[in-house]
């Protein structure tokens, strides 16, 4: 039971990881593509905008991708706590924990969930 488990979890966050990678990148989704989060980015001072939005979705899909697989666990673990790191740091750490504030609690789940996926590993369902 506890490797459908782990499948559970990391299908669910590392999809939807790579989903909003996706958002970032294409605009999928209802995303706004490199351009618009770029300028988003921008406007929160993150500079420059359309590079560090194509290094953010490259890390989340990438990182959502191996993760969801269970094929470099670690890595895409890394990926996701870099991304929600940053995430805490440049916009929802200021706003206090509560997600109903827009504050980090939920990065901080995500992080919680990759890192101990990472240390229990990912089971014995993986890609390959």
């Amino acid at each position: 039971m506890m490797d459908l488990g782990l499948l559970i979890i990391r299908l669910v966050v590392g999809l939807s990881f790579a989903g909003h990678g996706a958002q970032k990148l294409f605009g999928w989704f209802g995303g706004y593509g490199l351009k618009g989060t770029g300028g988003w980015l921008e406007s929160i001072g993150v500079k420059p905008g359309v590079a560090m939005a194509l290094l953010a979705g490259l890390a989340e899909l990438i990182g959502g991708l191996l993760f969801a697989a269970g094929v470099g666990t670690w890595v895409g673990a890394l990926l996701i706590v870099l991304t929600m790191l940053v995430a805490i740091v440049k916009v929802h750490g200021q706003n206090g924990y509560w997600i109903t504030q827009n504050g980090y609690e939920y990065n901080l789940t995500l992080i919680a969930v990759a890192i101990g996926v990472a240390l229990i590993g990912p089971g014995a369902y993986v890609l390959f």
